[in-house]
């Protein structure tokens, strides 16, 4: 068997979302369905992180084995032949068996872009989220270095709680960019955090933040919000971008993330972001 990992950009407007739901088109079923369409035969493919309804991928990661023998450049042109024009694979090659889209992921960079201006192009109304309300981009950068580090993100996820992904803590350095993630023997448990009573909980809400900054275009009225973590919750990104937008609108204080974050509570921060304007950018191994 050969363990194939696959670099894949994606418009993820009419999809729901990267994981595979019954009757309803995403991302993944369309891979799978590729792949059969060309190998004959089903295949698991497995994501670096599962990705939301109508949320974008520059450089999403994933792998599947195969005993097929087509070398990967040709298999590659094979499966863009069977796809949507809005799901391309950027890149196919062999990886060692080990190799797991998810549990190998040290970090993952997200981009969340905002456009100010009166009037949203509809070449790029897909791809943004157009709020033409004036945002102070000084106070959301303060705002934004809040979120660094490592804390409990419970104020930030969505209220039917779940994870995105969930990269284990002691993994979670920052490696080298890499063009070469289902379960495996020996995969990484998820990451645990100790509870008052001395307990671990599965199912934590503790992320680590590598950077966390806001970029504004010169020249445009696009303002990017940038993200690197070791994880992130479900809902995570977006609602940190909504509770940035309510400081660049002057309705809190940049420091108040701290309040927020301690709350431990959905309801103590701002308002979900729009999932058109997020894009996973990279992965890093």
């Amino acid at each position: 068997m050969r363990n194939l990992r696959l670099l894949i950009s994606y418009d993820g407007t009419d999809f729901y979302g990267w994981q595979r739901q019954p009757n309803l088109p995403t991302i993944q079923e369309c891979l799978e369905s590729a792949i059969e369409q060309i190998l004959g035969a089903k295949a698991a493919i497995c994501g670096s992180g599962r990705t939301d309804a109508g949320v974008h991928a520059l450089n999403q990661v994933a792998n599947f084995h195969t005993d097929c023998r087509i070398p990967c450049q040709n298999l590659m042109k094979a499966l863009n032949d069977c796809l949507p024009p809005a799901v391309r694979i950027r890149d196919a090659r062999e990886v060692a068996e080990q190799f797991h889209a998810r549990y190998a992921a040290c970090s993952k960079t997200y981009r969340y872009r905002i456009l100010q201006a009166p009037v949203c192009s509809p070449f790029l109304c897909r791809f943004v989220w157009h709020y033409p309300i004036p945002l102070d981009a000084e106070r959301m950068a303060s705002a934004a270095k809040y979120f660094e580090g490592e804390h409990d993100f419970a104020s930030f996820a969505a209220v039917e709680g779940g994870t995105e992904e969930a990269i284990p803590a002691d993994d979670a350095g920052v490696g080298s960019p890499s063009l070469g993630g289902g379960d495996h023997p020996g995969a990484p448990t998820p990451l645990r955090v100790p509870v008052p009573d001395g307990r671990a909980t599965e199912t934590d809400t503790v992320r680590r933040i590598l950077t966390s900054r806001i970029l504004r275009r010169a020249r445009t009225s696009m303002l990017i919000y940038e993200v690197t973590g070791n994880g992130f919750l479900h809902h995570m990104v977006r609602n940190m971008v909504g509770t940035l937008a309510e400081v660049g609108r002057l309705k809190l204080e940049p420091g108040e993330i701290r309040r927020i974050l301690a709350a431990h509570r959905r309801t103590a921060a701002g308002p979900t972001a729009p999932a058109q304007g997020l894009c996973l950018v990279r992965v890093e191994y």
